[in-house]
Formats: C-alpha cells, sequence, structure tokens
C-alpha cells in the first residue's frame, strides 16, 4: 500500500453532501431527547470496508457489521442508533441486532447481508426493540443529513466533511461523518465514522487503503485513554461517478488516497477538538524519529499524558511534563539532544530549558490550538497525533453520564 502524499493536491473541500447515488436520513424514533436513528443508502450495492474496535468486549451491532462486510465486502445500507449501545447485553444482543438488520433489509427491499448495523451509547442496556421497530418503520430516503445528528452522545455539535477531486475528467466526491467526544482512544475504538465516495474503486483495494489510512488518523487521537466498545470506521464505494475503476497503477490513484486522507484527518481533528469539557485542541508534530512507529508512538504519548493535557488546560509551560511523556516509551531518543516547540516558539532546546519568556508563552498558551513539535534527532521519520486538554468539565460530563 502506497502512503498518502499532500504533494501536489488536486481535490478541493466543499461544504457538506452526499456523492452521488447516496440518500439517508435522521429522525427521533424516541431513545433519547432529539434525532436518535438514521441510515444512509446506496442505490447499488457498494463496495464496503472496515476497521473495528479492539475492545474485548466487542459490542454485537459491530460484530454482526464485520461479519456481513467480510462475506462479500459490499453494503447498500447502514443504519445507526444513539442512546444504546447494544453491548454486553449477552446473546439476546446479537439476536436483536440481527432483527433490526433484517426491518432495513425489508423495509429497503434489498438482501439482510447488505445491510450494517451501528449503535452508540449506555452499555449494558438491551435494545428497546418496540422502539427500534418503530423508528426503523419512520425512516425514509432523503436528500437531508440529518443521520449525521442522530449517532451524537456528548459530542457538541456534528462532524461532517466533503472532498472532492477529479478521476479521469469526472468529479468524484468523498465525504464522512462521524461521532466521537468522550472514550476516545482508537486502535480502532471509540467512535463511529462513515465515509461514502461515488468512485470506484478495484476489488480488494478499499479495505487495505482504510486500514492504512485509518493508522495515521484515527489511531492518531486520544482524549481520555479509554476505548469503547462499540465503534468502527465504515467505508462505501458505489461507482456512481462512473469513472475506469481506481488501481494503485491508476495516475489519479495517489490524488484520490490523499483526498481520502484528508476526510479522515480532518474528522479525526474535529473528534480530538470536541473531547468531552475540552476548551483546546493540541497537535503534537513529531520530527527526525528513528522510524515512523517511533514518531507515531511519542506523538501519541504526548497527546495522551494526563499531566501534559492539565497543564495546557492551566496554559502552564511545564515541558518536564512532555519530555517525561517523551521517556516513557521506548522509542529511540537522543536525550541529550532532543528539542520541543508550542506554537512556534522554543521550548526545550537540546534537553535543556531554551530559556523562553514566560510572559510569550503564557500568552501563546491561550490559543485554543496548540502545536507541539519534537525532535528526537534520532533519524528522519515523522508522525502526528491530536488530543485536547484535561478540564474539570470533563469529570463533570463523566461523573453523570447515565442521569
Amino acid at each position: 500500500m502506497k502512503t498518502s502524499s499532500e504533494d501536489a493536491i488536486a481535490y478541493n473541500v466543499v461544504p457538506f453532501a452526499w456523492p452521488k447515488g447516496y440518500q439517508s436520513d435522521g429522525i427521533h424514533a424516541g431513545l433519547r431527547e432529539g434525532k436518535d436513528m438514521g441510515w444512509i443508502y446506496s442505490e447499488v450495492p457498494a463496495q464496503a470496508a472496515g476497521t473495528y474496535t479492539t475492545n474485548q468486549f466487542q459490542a454485537a451491532p459491530t460484530k454482526l457489521t464485520k461479519q456481513t462486510i467480510n462475506i462479500k465486502h459490499e453494503l447498500q445500507a447502514v443504519v445507526m442508533n444513539s442512546a444504546n449501545a447494544n453491548s454486553v447485553t449477552g446473546d439476546q444482543g446479537m439476536i436483536d441486532a440481527k432483527k433490526v438488520q433484517q426491518l432495513v433489509a425489508n423495509k429497503l427491499n434489498i438482501e439482510q447481508q447488505l445491510v450494517g448495523v451501528a449503535s452508540t451509547g449506555i452499555i449494558g442496556v438491551p435494545l428497546p426493540m418496540d422502539i427500534m421497530e418503530h423508528g426503523i418503520s419512520e425512516l425514509e430516503l432523503k436528500d437531508n443529513t440529518d443521520v449525521t445528528k442522530a449517532i451524537l452522545t456528548t459530542d457538541k455539535h456534528a462532524k461532517t466533511v466533503s472532498v472532492q477531486l477529479t478521476v479521469e475528467n469526472k468529479p468524484v466526491t468523498i465525504s464522512g461523518f462521524c461521532k466521537g467526544s468522550g472514550m476516545i482512544h482508537p486502535k480502532m475504538a471509540t467512535m463511529l465514522g462513515f465515509v461514502v465516495t461515488d468512485a470506484k474503486i478495484s476489488d480488494g483495494l478499499l479495505q487495505p487503503m482504510l486500514s492504512h489510512e485509518v493508522d495515521s488518523t484515527f489511531n492518531q487521537i486520544t482524549v481520555d485513554g479509554d476505548t469503547s466498545t462499540n465503534d468502527m470506521v465504515v467505508t462505501l464505494a458505489n461507482g456512481a461517478a462512473g469513472n475506469t475503476e481506481i488501481t494503485e497503477q491508476s495516475a489519479d490513484y495517489p490524488a484520490f488516497v490523499s483526498a481520502f486522507n484528508k476526510v479522515l484527518s480532518e474528522l479525526a481533528k474535529d473528534i480530538a477538538k470536541d473531547g468531552e469539557g475540552s476548551t483546546k485542541l493540541v497537535e503534537v508534530n513529531v520530527k527526525n524519529a528513528a522510524n515512523h512507529d517511533d514518531a507515531q508512538k511519542v506523538s501519541k504519548a504526548i497527546v495522551g499524558s494526563n499531566l501534559v493535557k492539565a497543564a495546557i488546560f492551566g496554559e502552564d509551560a511545564n515541558w518536564g511534563r512532555i519530555i517525561a511523556a517523551i521517556g516513557q516509551t521506548n522509542a529511540k531518543v537522543d536525550i541529550n539532544h532532543t528539542s520541543v516547540w508550542l506554537n512556534g516558539l522554543a521550548l526545550v532546546d537540546n534537553s535543556a530549558s531554551a530559556n523562553f519568556d514566560e510572559a510569550e508563552m503564557k500568552k501563546t498558551l491561550e490559543s485554543n490550538t496548540i502545536t507541539i513539535l519534537v525532535d528526537l534527532n534520532s533519524g528522519t521519520a515523522t508522525g502526528q497525533a491530536w488530543g485536547c486538554d484535561l478540564t474539570y468539565n470533563y469529570v463533570r460530563i463523566n461523573a453523570s453520564y447515565r442521569s
């Protein structure tokens, strides 16, 4: 699998809209206040791929969707609900997930094995099937984007992005939406993400491309270090754009992968920025690492450190916490020549204080976005991760999640 590149970018970020051949809906079914159920539908069976939570208590809908995609790597619809995770619900959980799958298939007059199921919400409570069945009966095929709101839990806003590019002189759109605010520490876990495109892609290419790009995007965000039981990223490609299928040898393949990565990375950053109770987005970039794995490991260790997160919330340039987070990893580090910058200001120079201006550093820490750059001086590899600060409000939200 080739890596994506930002060089010679040939895509544009555009207002959110569905690609050709997709319809959706989002409704209030009665699982909670506001919209709580939705679906997305492709007019024809679409190639499908997914990545899934690594939590050992993987929820029934997540298991079912993985099994369904693995049958013939196609889906035509995905139905989703919030408020109830249908997780740790015993054998009944899978029975209910399959019932949801069948109800949707019957309504759309498609094969049951073309329906994915996604749920998010409270763990350990059986699905209220009377509400689910009524909700499915109310879903319609529309051009609205209400489904992007129906999956939210503690999120402050819907998270969406669309990009367009040209493939063989034909316009191609890639659109994605996701939810995630707490229990964010993917590998792959703690969020739901859906990416759909009207591009035609060769058989067998979608899954490795998704897995590769998820590793550098969704798997590089963290809010609280907890992984959930339900979550996944699913992507569909229905070919409605009319292009000749994209292969790894296609001239437009690098541009398509770059556009696909843009969708995933923007959604990942939006999740980090919307972390429960957060006030700041934190981005960590690592350079001159011995290898890519080391760079990714160090960047995620820093954004995942509660001490670093708390210092950023308190607007305290306590660089020792960043150094400590780096040192906790097994990455190769030149311990005498490591340097750190915060929003472009030198914080650590060759493993010693850069004698920065405290007032200037305090001022930049008031920003809504904090960018930390680390030079490990151990090679040429780079890495990146995203997170947020740790606030008093995070505890308040999670102390009363069920009430």
